[in-house]
């Protein structure tokens, strides 16, 4: 019932955030809007697999619920409910369904063009507290490469790691 009780809010939330975006970004229009984002498990664990040179978490993690909103204009929200460590092993029995991290940051990846070639930018923003139930919310603007073609938004403790990625 408390998950669907998240979902729920976090769906109300984010339609009240895409509707205000446009004002709220000073002019600056929704890029992406999203509703979920998938924890690191599995091939994605650690450093064999990075996603667009971001290397998942050193163990599996899970999630509740997540929305957010990038703007044309690199201002960034990010919510998540629930991010800690999955509640199974692998993860250590002290540690499963905690979050033992105290600060999480955004980081937004978009395929750009250098030197008339496709490269990948990445761009973080500051830490963000996060409570040990895996709770915080990310509010910050970021400097977005021009193009930025098919951006991915991740949640995680540094600039080079993710627990949470845009999908499902």
């Amino acid at each position: 019932m408390r998950k669907l009780s998240l979902l729920a809010l976090g769906a109300l939330l984010s339609i009240a955030v895409i509707a205000q975006a446009p004002a709220a970004s000073s002019g600056g229009m929704p890029v992406l809007a999203f509703n979920t984002m998938a924890p690191v498990v599995g091939p994605f664990v650690g450093v064999v697999n990075p996603i667009r040179d971001v290397n998942g978490g050193g163990l599996p993690w899970q999630i509740d619920m997540a929305h957010g909103l990038l703007g044309s204009d690199g201002r960034l929200l990010v919510q998540v409910q629930g991010l800690v460590l999955l509640d199974a092993a692998p993860v250590p029995p002290n540690l499963q369904g905690t979050n033992p991290i105290p600060a999480f940051r955004a980081i937004v990846s978009c395929l750009t063009i250098a030197d008339g070639a496709a490269v990948t930018t990445n761009v973080a923003t500051d830490p963000f507290p996060a409570t040990t139930t895996g709770d915080s919310k990310i509010q910050a603007t970021v400097s977005l490469p021009s193009p930025c073609f098919a951006p991915i938004v991740f949640v995680g403790p540094s600039a080079t790691t993710w627990f949470a990625v845009t999908g499902q």
